[in-house]
């Protein structure tokens, strides 16, 4: 019997993502040598070791974490906890309370939470490129809203001049006669890794402002902020909260939200805890007691999370250790990239990624005719050497061949999937290659 038109073509898109096949075959030095390399997927696996450890010592879950609990927004000492959290993280302007969350399963469901909300179907979002890129399908898929992407050309998409594209991205719409609801912002940025600065924030809230729109920031990443010692320019931006800002005479504070999770500052995308935070509008939060039936989180991940975000002494010391990790792998990254000039966006100083440009080497390497898809060709060539890296593409780069690189590994498994970076380029020497990816370069 036939699906319903979108399930028919969700099952077509679905079944051929290469991302599926890495997933069901991981590489492991010992017991799946022939596995894919990932790095492509944003996951922070520097510190699994001490989160396991500190998980251990959680105390056993009461019984009341074997029920629906406190209701489909996350337990009441949950939100309390992150509440106070992230008003000491974020450095608040005005105190998070509990009423002010939504806890969901993960962020994407967050996110989705806002598009069914805050847009009708064929309302429209404004996404500035490149972007993450879950966004298209967690902002559209099941809501019905549009997506506007808005490029920038030569202008820094993170500047305070990048909101005139949006401005004029507006303007586009409305002649086209479709209504723009909302931006989303993901600060910091995912996959650039740098971050908006104050300046530009308040020039995006000003827009929000005379256009009388939403403003959603996914700041999934904002406490995984480390020192670049690679990069002299540009200088790495300091992190703004959405949240730190004095809304007074600058936007009315029911239009400004935000987003967090655990997934990326803890290391922990498989706890699936992510919520929505909304000072200023009950009625938004109020809508989606219902809907949050869907996004409801098990009562173990309330439970462990709450405990682990109640120790306080744990936490400063976990997030110091993680930056200064991720600091000495992004350079370890940089380094091999620099020694065979591999370009990629400098000023990185959050999150996990490297945007490179791999474009004219592998032009170089392998000559292409002018209409040929490089990125595409790059992507196979990478598949058959087991190595993953998320495409350009998929994150609306405004040039071909770019794609996204993350660093957040264990040394072994960053150095086989750079390996298998420089094989696919034909950039390698065999001294400069370890033995594991020898053996994937012999049998190719």
């Amino acid at each position: 019997m036939a699906l319903s038109a979108r399930a028919e073509i969700e099952a077509k898109q679905s079944s051929g993502g290469p991302i599926w096949d890495v997933y069901d075959n991981l590489w492991d030095p010992d017991s799946n040598p022939d596995g894919f390399v990932n790095i492509g997927v944003a996951e922070n696996r520097l510190m699994h070791g001490e989160l396991v450890a500190r998980i251990a010592r959680t105390p056993p879950m009461p019984e009341h974490s074997l029920t629906y609990g406190d209701g489909p927004k996350g337990s009441k000492r949950l939100r309390k906890v992150i509440a106070a959290f992230l008003s000491k993280r974020l450095s608040s302007h005005l105190p998070i309370l509990p009423e002010h969350l939504v806890v969901t399963n993960g962020v994407s469901s967050a996110i989705e939470h806002c598009a069914w909300a805050l847009t009708g179907p064929d309302e429209a979002w404004l996404l500035g490129q490149p972007y993450y890129g879950s966004f298209v399908a967690d902002l559209t898929d099941r809501t019905g809203a549009k997506l506007i992407k808005v490029s920038f050309g030569d202008v820094d998409p993170l500047s305070a001049q990048a909101v005139a594209r949006y401005e004029a991205a507006i303007h586009e719409a409305h002649q086209r006669g479709v209504k723009v609801k909302a931006v989303m912002l993901c600060n910091p940025h995912n996959p650039l890794g740098r971050c908006y600065s104050r300046e530009a924030l308040l020039a995006y809230l000003k827009l929000c402002h005379t256009h009388g729109l939403h403003l959603v920031s996914d700041e999934v990443y904002g406490l995984t902020i480390w020192q670049n010692t690679k990069d002299t320019h540009p200088s790495p931006t300091p992190f703004t909260s959405i949240l730190s800002l004095r809304l007074d005479g600058l936007i009315d504070p029911s239009q400004v939200h935000a987003l967090w999770g655990v997934s990326k500052d803890f290391g922990a995308n498989g706890l699936r805890l992510g919520c929505v935070i909304s000072q200023h509008n009950k009625p938004f939060l109020n809508s989606l007691t219902t809907p949050a039936i869907y996004s409801y989180i098990s009562g173990l991940s309330d439970h462990v999370v709450a405990e682990v975000l109640e120790d306080e002494d744990w936490t400063d010391k976990y997030l110091i250790t993680s930056r200064q990790r991720l600091a000495d792998t992004f350079a370890f990254a940089v380094d091999i990239l620099n020694r065979h000039s591999i370009p990629y966006t400098p000023g990185s100083n959050s999150g996990f990624f490297l945007w490179v440009d791999l474009a004219q080497l592998y032009r170089d390497k392998f000559p292409l005719d002018a209409d040929t898809d490089v990125t595409q060709v790059i992507m196979d060539a990478l598949m058959k050497n087991k190595v993953f890296l998320a495409s350009g593409t998929a994150f609306g780069s405004e040039r071909p061949g770019v794609f996204r690189i993350t660093f957040s590994h264990p040394r072994e498994y960053l150095e086989e999937g750079l390996g298998r970076l420089l094989l696919t380029l034909g950039l390698h020497t065999e001294r400069e290659l370890p033995d594991r990816t020898l053996a994937v370069a012999r049998d190719i």
